[in-house]
Parts: structure tokens; C-alpha cells; sequence
């Protein structure tokens, strides 16, 4: 399968490039970066995007217009983003698109088990830690989690959690996503990391992530370059192309 990657000279884009280089079953027929010709990438069958919140869009119009499939790490998609994805998508039958907050199966995991726990205690905040260089905050992947576990524990007939907080630092509960309030640490020498933390009367459970490397993600790209052309329109998440 032929594959290019937007974003080549970024981090991300550029530990993607050598996975794709590595395996035997997939090509790399053109690396792009910020204000290159995207033209090359016409020869490829999936468009792997790890670029900016301010660019991704306009790249995944393109891959649309030139009907090729994409594999999106990119952060900073909202419901509209995604909403307008949908209605692109019903414009190029066949093409199909996969975003993911994140692509690490541990991550994958976390999330899962941080939803299924969430029901089941009264309080739950998330602390999500990153390198000074990332563009979001909270990251997309603090955000997905949040939502997942606010949702579970709605369905569970949970309130929000016991707060007592009167008087405040303006920030100092970090921001609130979907009644969870969620931290955001930025350090030089951090990859990406998350900590959600539950408890109750008498316990708590924490259940903490951490990507040292990014080669962590590939796995999780790959598998994704691998399922798209077999998934026409938008797929949200990893999680049924591992089967969970």
C-alpha cells in the first residue's frame, strides 16, 4: 500500500515515516511538511496527517477532492469539525477517514478502563502532562476521556463531583470538561502521559498511561493505514479497528 505523510518533518510525522519504512507491506511515496507541494502524495492510497489543528482541515479537503484515504493524529477536532467531515464525506463515496486522540494502545486502553470505572466512583478529575510544545490544552485525548467517563457516569445516575471549592486562584481547578475537571501539565522533558484519578468513601484508583517514545503511537498508525480503505466515511477512535 502506498502511503504519504503530512506533517514529515514534525515529530510525529517523522517517526511515522520510518515506521512506514520499516514495513514490509506498506510504501512511503512522499513526505510533506508545512508549505510544500502536496502534489506527490497523489500517488498515494492513505494520507497519514500529524500537522496542525490550522492546517488539518484544508489537508483532508484535499485527500477528499483527490480521493484519497486518511489517518488523522492531528488534535483539535470539535463536534463541528467533525460534523463537516461527515458532510464532505457523503461527496466522496469510498473515502475513508480515521481520527484518533490517540494512537497508543496503551492510551486506547486507559480511556476504555477510565469509562468502565467511572461509574463507579463519586469523584474523578484527570491529569494529562505533555512537552512544551504542544499546541492544546486540555490534549484531545484528556478531552475523549473525559467525555467517555461524563457519559458513563451520567448514565449511572452520577452527579457531578463533590466540590467544596469557594474561593479560587483562576484556574487552579484546572478546566471543566463535561462537569470533569481536567489539568493540563506542560514540561520540558514530558512525551505524553494521563492520570485519571477516581475515588470514593475509604479508596481510590488511579489508572495512569505514559508514552516515553513516540514510537509508542506506531502500532496503533499502522494498524489504522492498514484498516481504512475498508472503512468509507469518518471513524472516530482506533478502538473497533482493535476489536475493543
Amino acid at each position: 500500500m502506498d502511503v504519504a505523510v503530512f506533517g514529515a518533518g514534525g515529530r510525529m510525522g517523522q517517526a511515522s515515516c520510518q515506521a512506514v519504512e520499516a514495513s514490509d507491506d506498506l510504501n512511503l511515496v512522499a513526505r510533506i511538511d508545512s508549505g510544500d507541494d502536496r502534489e506527490p502524495a497523489t500517488a498515494a492510497q492513505v494520507v497519514i496527517d500529524f500537522t496542525h489543528p490550522d492546517a488539518v482541515m484544508d489537508n483532508l479537503q484535499w485527500c477528499l477532492e483527490h480521493g484519497i484515504n486518511a489517518v488523522v493524529g492531528t488534535t483539535g477536532f470539535t463536534d463541528e469539525r467533525l460534523e463537516t467531515l461527515r458532510e464532505s464525506l457523503t461527496q466522496a463515496p469510498g473515502v475513508g477517514i480515521v481520527i484518533a486522540a490517540n494512537f497508543s494502545i496503551g492510551a486506547v486502553l486507559m480511556m476504555k478502563f477510565a469509562e468502565q470505572a467511572a461509574a463507579f466512583y463519586e469523584s474523578a478529575e484527570i491529569i494529562e502532562l505533555h512537552h512544551p510544545n504542544k499546541a492544546d490544552a486540555p490534549s484531545g485525548t484528556a478531552t475523549t476521556t473525559a467525555r467517555r467517563m461524563a457519559a458513563a457516569r451520567t448514565a449511572a445516575g452520577l452527579g457531578p463531583s463533590p466540590d467544596a471549592t469557594q474561593h479560587e486562584v483562576p484556574g487552579a481547578r484546572g478546566a471543566t470538561v463535561d462537569d470533569i475537571h481536567v489539568h493540563s501539565v506542560r514540561l520540558r522533558g514530558l512525551v505524553a502521559h494521563q492520570e485519571v484519578q477516581l475515588g470514593a468513601e475509604g479508596e481510590t484508583l488511579t489508572i495512569r498511561h505514559d508514552s516515553y517514545d513516540r514510537v509508542s503511537f506506531m502500532p496503533g498508525v499502522l494498524a489504522a493505514v492498514r484498516a481504512v480503505p475498508q472503512l468509507p466515511g469518518l471513524t472516530v477512535g482506533i478502538e473497533s479497528i482493535l476489536g475493543l
